[in-house]
């Protein structure tokens, strides 16, 4: 297909809601920012121009080429060598107890966020060996395994339970794809209902085992989700401040720049994790409901971009972006109304952040790539 006729099958309707959603982060983290440190808002301007020329990059070559060969292995390791990193003294950073950065000069790298791009690359290059999924035989189940398990422990030890969990929905969503026996599905579900469930058990029961199997800030994570009104000024004021926030902006808000909880510094650093509590408390239950609508419409377009992708590997790598994109969305919402415990994932494209706007932006690319080699484009 020559590159013109390419470009006609190009989604617009994805890069206007990604220039929306760009927008939405603009708008936010100047309010979030306003009375603190306005330099925020130029640096996520230049970190969205980073990604977008890191996702239209991705539109000039056949992504089907990285699953020639063995260079996404080669990657993986390079990966997991940049994960262990972060463990490295004077190397490594350390940002609110978690050891997750890696210094280069005056820059700050997230290796996990680049290890969720390889992940998916990899994992769907493995999926797509065999026509439908990879099989019921152990060594097929172990290989897959094996590729989530290590990264998955690395982040974990971190800690970063948000960023390790986000590997286990880029996970599901791919095998589910690719076919994995639904009573596995049930198996996993099952499982983690009752070791969510045993936690939860031991911590109303305040059983000492509950010190061995959980650390400290994990323990004061839960006491948080439970009630956070129990320690408002201190585990629980930022959730608390956060809904206070969400509660009183009404229907419409109580417009740009004038958040009461926001520029009375009451939610801590909202430009990050709590974005979403500065942009409801502003504009309303109406922009709030424009931001879910626009992610929602952004999923709907790359779900119909996977269903008519040209081979599996397009399919699984369309599928786990989808899969990072949608849990990302779900938890970090979710953890701000007070409907799921908190675990620190941001916004994707709107709270501030390089590492992890970059790595969205670059997903999106891989999309978009897939998109433009379908033969047709694609009907609203």
């Amino acid at each position: 297909m020559k590159p013109s006729k390419r470009l006609m099958h190009l989604d617009f309707m994805l890069i206007l809601i990604l220039f929306i959603l760009g927008s939405i982060s603009i708008v936010a983290i100047s309010s979030a920012t306003y009375t603190s440190d306005s330099s925020y808002v130029e640096k996520q301007i230049g970190w969205y121009i980073l990604g977008f020329l890191c996702m239209l990059s991705f539109l000039l070559f056949d992504l089907k080429i990285l699953s020639q060969g063995r260079f996404l292995y080669l990657l993986y390791i390079v990966g997991i060598l940049l994960l262990i990193l972060v463990f490295v003294p004077g190397l490594g950073v350390k940002v609110k107890g978690a050891q997750q950065w890696i210094r280069i000069g005056s820059f700050q790298l997230q290796p996990s966020e680049l290890m969720k791009l390889i992940f998916i690359l990899l994992f769907g290059k493995v999926l797509a060996e065999r026509s439908g999924f990879y099989g019921e035989r152990l060594r097929d189940l172990g290989k897959l395994f094996i590729l989530l398990v290590i990264p998955f422990l690395i982040i974990l030890s971190q800690p970063d339970l948000g960023t390790a969990l986000v590997f286990i929905a880029i996970t599901v969503s791919m095998c589910w794809i690719a076919g994995m026996p639904r009573r596995w599905f049930l198996t996993g579900i099952l499982t983690l209902v009752l070791s969510v469930g045993s936690v939860f058990t031991l911590y109303f029961t305040d059983h000492p085992f509950l010190q061995i199997i959980l650390k400290d800030h994990q323990i004061k994570r839960i006491e948080t989700f439970v009630n956070p009104a129990a320690d408002p000024t201190g585990a629980g004021y930022q959730l608390t401040q956060a809904k206070i926030g969400i509660g009183s902006g009404s229907f419409l808000g109580k417009g740009w720049h004038q958040g009461t909880q926001v520029q009375g510094n009451w939610i801590p650093e909202p430009h990050n994790d709590f974005i979403f509590a500065v942009f409801a408390e502003e504009f309303g239950f109406l922009g709030a409901s424009l931001v879910i609508v626009l992610f929602l419409l952004m999923i709907y377009r790359m779900i119909m971009i996977a269903f008519h992708a040209e081979d599996p590997f397009q399919r699984f790598v369309v599928t786990g972006v989808i899969g990072m994109i949608s849990f990302q969305v779900i938890q970090n919402i979710g953890m701000t109304v007070g409907l799921l415990p908190i675990t620190g994932l941001p916004l994707p494209f709107i709270s501030y952040g390089g590492s992890s706007l970059v790595t969205q932006m670059i997903g999106i690319g891989f999309v978009l790539n897939v998109g433009i080699h379908q033969q047709r484009g694609l009907i609203f």
